[in-house]
């Protein structure tokens, strides 16, 4: 299916899924918000996909933010509204059931950070930024920041981050536990493309309900996240992915998974 704002490139099981916005440093309007959506219900389904990488075009901008023109003219109905349709969109990355690799190729601000928050792993170029400034417009994180920043980099500097509305830079980020790895800028779809082969010579399987562990195990108290664990370590040895990665590493050869 063709994307007005979109770049999509299939190969060997791996998407790299492109916002293609670059005269407006890929920003968010409605209608990349409704391709993204499009495009990542599109891949859940696509069983030749084991993962994806999603970056922006130009060497500027990951995603620089949400149209400002759009935001400009809504009513607080519209707010509202325009949060929960983000924040579905979003989950819809981070539940995909496949790794999603954030390569942020320069500025990730607002709800482009948002975007990259909700992918699995994020690789940052050396001239990345990432930042929440909406609070320097009147405005603040509607698309899930409140929330998975604090996850992820703890509390007092998600805060930090949130109310000053500064960005930090690409060593900063890598610092504080923001994104995983900084390369240079040359080598950032290699380095994302690296990683995200790593994961998928792995059994699909054990991908998609790791990735469930983790994502709803961290709604939950621990010890019921621990039940849920143990239950899909259970589901797993039901499968042939498990019984053949068994099999391989007992015969000392690599194992061909099936995803079932």
């Amino acid at each position: 299916m063709s994307y007005q704002n979109l770049l999509v490139e299939k190969r060997d099981g791996a998407a790299v899924v492109t916002v293609n916005r670059p005269d407006k440093l890929n920003a968010l309007n409605d209608r990349t918000m409704e391709e993204l959506d499009r495009v990542f219900t599109e891949l859940r389904a696509d069983s030749s996909v084991g993962g994806v990488i999603l970056t922006g075009s130009g060497g500027k901008a990951f995603v620089a933010g949400a149209d400002i023109g759009e935001l400009s003219a809504q009513s607080p109905i519209d707010g509202k509204e325009r949060g929960i349709r983000g924040q579905e969109i979003l989950e819809r990355i981070e539940n995909l059931g496949k790794p999603v690799i954030a390569a942020v190729n320069g500025f990730a601000l607002g709800g482009g950070c948002e975007l990259a928050l909700a992918c699995h792993v994020r690789i940052a170029s050396e001239n990345a930024k990432l930042g929440t400034p909406e609070v320097k417009l009147g405005l603040m994180c509607g698309y899930g920041g409140t929330q998975r920043l604090p996850r992820l980099v703890g509390k007092g500097r998600a805060l930090e981050m949130l109310l000053t509305g500064e960005m930090v830079d690409a060593q900063e980020a890598l610092r504080i536990g923001l994104v995983n790895r900084v390369v240079p800028a040359d080598r950032l779809l290699a380095e994302a493309e690296g990683l995200l082969r790593k994961m998928l010579a792995n059994s699909p399987t054990s991908l998609r309900l790791t990735l469930r562990a983790v994502n709803a195990g961290l709604e939950m108290p621990l010890r019921e996240a621990q039940v849920l664990e143990a239950t899909l370590f259970g589901l797993l040895c039901t499968t042939d992915d498990m019984k053949e990665g068994t099999k391989a590493f007992l015969e000392k050869r690599p194992p061909k998974f099936s995803g079932r």
